[in-house]
């Protein structure tokens, strides 16, 4: 079943070495971690989190990310941005401007009709002077700046959870069981992941943290929070030890050294909303659709769906539809699917919590870009709304603690909508009917009988209609379907699906 806690996100590498497009600009933003962008000349770029670059039309690339980092890469045709640098600019990434890239990159994903415009200079200087390649004195960022994450076991976790709040300030024995595993095992972790002990580990991430937004424009007293000083002295006595120099500073010379850059007259101080955008056709592949942010609706076939912030809506190939995003909501594509990959004819819906968001958008980046992990395929994401569907279901039937009861019942919720003959669920390993019977009170057959007919009470109340639902649950003939609904229930499908409405209304 689906976690609520996602998958570490795996490092990606753009596909084609060297990419230069004579017509368009590329703006590539980290919204978590590190990426790197090596030029045809040889320059290497170390881009960290909450920072982007800037590449001209014809700037010859390769692009790639660290584990546990994700990186939005943008193209932009050159004509719609008028007075954009000719040149690479290094830039920090105004908090106030993060959704809106995040919705310009969603939208250049899905062909909408609107783009970033002039607009797109303001997210290069909102949030200060450009950024130079390297900082002066000490340590130089991006070599060992911040140190690696461990990539695996406990000590990844708590290295996301750090990356996440620099300030958190656990002990070892506290993360360890945070993470269900002993002190000794996570101190070897971080040891054998990273080469350094975890205290010390954690104090130069911090520290790294703390430079980066002092060099974003942040004051030294917010930099020192980050990094869980409670003392502006003491994160003083830490950073000059560590970069050679003074916060303020530092932070001074870091900006100074970069030619200045502001937005030409007339362009926005803060992002637009942008308007209603309308959306229709008919979906030459399969499609999954994630609300990054607000509401929206869809109308598939004629089944009428409202989606909010975490939906993700399946919309199947060959159906007419029409999707309605409210000027500030944001819908992300998470991938086309081939009919041979999946091959579900009704629209479905599943939500995600808030803590996938960052997966999900990595989903996205691996889906519809050259920017992936090797061997990436979007089954993956298919494979995560099934689970997700799954957690859904589950919670309306009682499952089973039994090993491999809950495994043959979670299977099943997997495949409820495929037409398989319920004899080929009866062959199960020895003890899974006895732990139906003693846990639901209901024999395994009874059990999964129990579940096609309260999913299909549930699709009924979201507004799908009966047809489509008798197949949605497995069964290939729709009267069957309601001979069996009309048994469980009381009444037949469209007699439930009129009530309901009816009391929705009323």
């Amino acid at each position: 079943m689906l976690s609520a806690v996602p998958p570490p996100i795996p490092a990606s590498r753009k596909v084609a070495r060297w990419d230069a497009h004579a017509r368009e600009h590329l703006l590539m933003w980290v919204h978590t971690g590190r990426a790197h962008v090596r030029l045809g000349s040889g320059e290497l770029h170390r881009v960290n989190e909450g920072t982007g670059i800037w590449l001209p039309p014809g700037a010859d690339h390769e692009m790639w990310t660290d584990a546990d980092s994700l990186a939005l890469p943008l193209s932009v045709p050159a004509v719609a941005v008028p007075g954009a640098p000719d040149r690479v600019v290094r830039f920090a990434v105004d908090e106030r401007w993060r959704d809106w890239l995040v919705a310009q990159y969603a939208q250049r994903m899905q062909d909408q009709p609107r783009g970033p415009g002039p607009d797109l200079l303001a997210v290069l200087t909102a949030a200060g002077p450009e950024l130079p390649q390297n900082s002066p004195g000490g340590a130089v960022a991006g070599e060992d700046d911040p140190p690696a994450a461990p990539r695996t076991g406990a000590a990844a976790a708590v290295a996301r959870a750090l990356r996440r709040r620099p300030s958190l300030d656990l002990t070892i024995e506290e993360w360890a069981a945070a993470t269900a595993c002993s002190p000794s095992t996570l101190r070897r972790q971080f040891l054998q992941g990273t080469g350094l002990p975890f205290g010390q580990w954690r104090a130069l991430w911090r520290l790294a943290a703390a430079r980066n937004h002092l060099t974003a424009g942040g004051s030294v007293s917010d930099a020192a929070a980050l990094a869980g000083f409670t003392s502006r002295q003491s994160f003083a006595r830490a950073f000059r030890e560590r970069y050679g120099d003074a916060p303020r500073s530092y932070a001074m010379q870091h900006r100074s050294e970069a030619p200045a850059m502001s937005a030409p007259a007339g362009v926005r101080e803060v992002p637009p909303n942008g308007p209603t955008v309308r959306t229709r056709g008919i979906a030459a592949r399969n499609e999954l659709i994630w609300i990054y942010r607000g509401e929206g609706s869809s109308h598939v076939g004629d089944r009428s769906v409202a989606t909010r912030r975490g939906d993700a809506l399946w919309l199947p190939a060959g159906m007419p539809y029409e999707n309605v995003l409210p000027a500030g909501a944001v819908a992300v594509s998470l991938g086309e699917v081939r009919g041979d990959c999946a091959a579900v004819p009704e629209p479905l819906r599943a939500r995600f919590p808030p803590s996938w968001d960052a997966y999900l958008l990595h989903c996205s980046v691996s889906a519809n870009t050259l920017l992936h992990p090797d061997g990436y395929h979007v089954r993956h994401v298919v494979d995560l709304f099934d689970a997700q569907l799954a957690v859904e279901r589950a919670r309306a039937v009682p499952l089973p603690r039994h090993v491999h009861a809950r495994a043959a019942a979670e299977g099943y919720l997997r495949r409820i909508g495929a037409r398989t003959d319920d004899a080929a669920y009866d062959d199960v390993p020895p003890g899974v009917h006895a732990a139906f019977r003693l846990e639901t009170g209901l024999t395994f057959a009874g059990w999964r009988h129990a579940t096609r007919m309260r999913v299909a009470r549930d699709l009924l109340t979201a507004g799908t209609r009966p047809g489509a639902v008798a197949g949605q649950v497995g069964y290939r003939d729709p009267a069957n379907f309601s001979r069996a609904f009309a048994r469980f229930h009381g009444m037949s499908p469209g007699e439930w699906q009129a009530h309901e409405l009816a009391q929705s209304a009323g």
